[in-house]
């Protein structure tokens, strides 16, 4: 809709003020041109009466704070939002003092938002989901989008259960072969016997079984994403292959004799240590440099403990909207939250998932309780809320015994001094003890 449109659509009392000067108007302009302010004033004065906190709209975002900060400061500076003092201060949409500011606002909030690659992406509402208050996970989003702007082959890095998989779909999404496939590849389950076939395809015939040629995932991707899943699962023999593919950009199918020429982007994932492997042997050297041009470390649950009690309830939202329940029809009491926290968490934001929608499904009431909480792993769980063990009389008294002889560089007579007994008690201690006076010791 251009002004033109707006202006004969606008009523004729709107008609009577004053047009904005052409300064107001650029500064507007100017302060608008800003995606993420122009986002964060259509995001205020939709929910009009209400008040956010930095941190909600850093989630809602994906902007680091000092970002959120300053677009927020000229905003408010403008008179288009009002900061509300308190412990943490919110936002809320506010009503220009200045008719021509106002008139600029209006004539902005009638035009039709521009939907950005990144708001259209799904992986990308799905990641927004996994960014809580800590901004651990907001840097993650700075180096998706850097990696989405070239062809780069990307590693992602990250424990079971953490999200590598909707990083990869983000970085594709987000890229200029957003359009094309995304084929994921889980290298973990595929053995030798079936890696080529897999990867390359194959022709009718070239075993039994064979009855028509089959396309592999390679040449599936080709202009779009390959996603080889937990690489670091792949024998030596099945790294070889791809090495060459990888650096050749063609390959043969298993059977077939003609050469296939495919252009797609690699991205990988693992949750092994991908160069102590290479160390060891056990990981091809040449083939960790080319697929590690550019990586994203994701941080386990266990590492941003402030964000449990958030992703859980935005999990338990989820869970009451998929079958059709009030938002508020289940809230987690403040024993279920402490429970949550406290637990370790190995199989991260898969398994606090799980657990959320399992605990909602148990609880007979609107409350969820601790004993609705019911973890995956058991042995972790009770590690976790079990009391820590206290030490024996003998174990605190050979600590202690140690730490006097550390203090005072293994000097026996003032160690004896300090504990409050005779050399050769000390002596017979060091005996019992079975401790070694490291200037003695070999090596030291």
């Amino acid at each position: 809709m251009d002004e033109s449109t707006l202006t004969a659509r606008r009523p004729a009392a709107a008609m009577t003020r004053s047009d904005p000067t052409p300064d107001e108007e650029a500064r507007f302009r100017t302060l608008v041109q800003s995606p993420l302010r122009a986002g964060l004033l259509r995001f205020l004065h939709a929910r009009t009466g209400e008040g956010f906190d930095v941190d909600s709209l850093m989630a809602v975002f994906g902007r680091m704070r000092g970002d959120v900060d300053n677009c927020l400061a000229e905003l408010v500076d403008f008179g288009v939002v009002a900061r509300v003092p308190g412990p943490p201060p919110r936002y809320a949409a506010k009503r220009p003092d200045h008719p021509e500011r106002g008139e600029l606002l209006d004539q902005f909030l009638e035009r039709r938002a521009a939907i950005s690659a990144e708001d259209q992406a799904p992986s990308v509402q799905r990641f927004r989901e996994m960014i809580g208050r800590d901004e651990k996970m907001l840097i993650v989003f700075e180096w998706i989008r850097t990696a989405a702007k070239s062809d780069i082959s990307v590693l992602i890095l990250g424990p079971t259960g953490s999200g590598k998989e909707v990083v990869a779909r983000m970085i594709h999404e987000l890229s200029r072969r957003g359009k094309e496939r995304f084929q994921a590849v889980n290298c973990a389950a595929l053995p030798d016997t079936l890696f080529e076939s897999e990867l390359f395809g194959y022709e009718k015939g070239a075993f039994t079984g064979a009855h028509d040629r089959k396309p592999g995932r390679l040449e599936l991707a080709d202009r779009g994403t390959l996603f080889l899943d937990e690489i670091g699962d792949l024998s030596l023999v099945a790294q070889a292959k791809l090495l060459r593919a990888l650096e050749d950009r063609r390959f043969e199918r298993l059977g077939g004799q003609k050469s296939v020429h495919v252009d797609f982007r690699l991205i990988s994932a693992t949750n092994r240590p991908l160069d102590l492997f290479v160390r060891d042997g056990r990981f091809r050297e040449d083939l960790y440099y080319r697929i590690n041009a550019f990586a994203i470390r994701l941080p386990s649950l266990r590492e941003r403990p402030i964000d449990i009690p958030v992703l859980a309830s935005r999990f338990l939202a989820r869970y009451c909207t998929a079958n059709g329940l009030p938002l508020d029809a289940k809230v987690f009491s403040t024993e279920a939250i402490a429970q949550l926290q406290a637990y370790p968490w190995p199989g991260n934001i898969r398994e606090l998932e799980s657990t959320v929608s399992r605990a909602a499904l148990s609880a007979p009431g609107r409350i969820i309780r601790g004993n609705d909480v019911e973890f995956l792993h058991e042995h972790a769980a009770h590690e976790a809320f079990a009391p820590p063990r206290l030490p024996t009389l003998r174990e605190a008294e050979r600590a202690h015994v140690v730490r006097v002889l550390e203090a005072t560089s293994w000097n026996k007579k003032e160690a004896a001094r300090i504990l409050e007994i005779s050399r050769g008690t000390l002596y017979r201690k060091i005996v019992e003890y079975g401790l070694d006076d490291p200037k003695r010791s070999p090596g030291a």
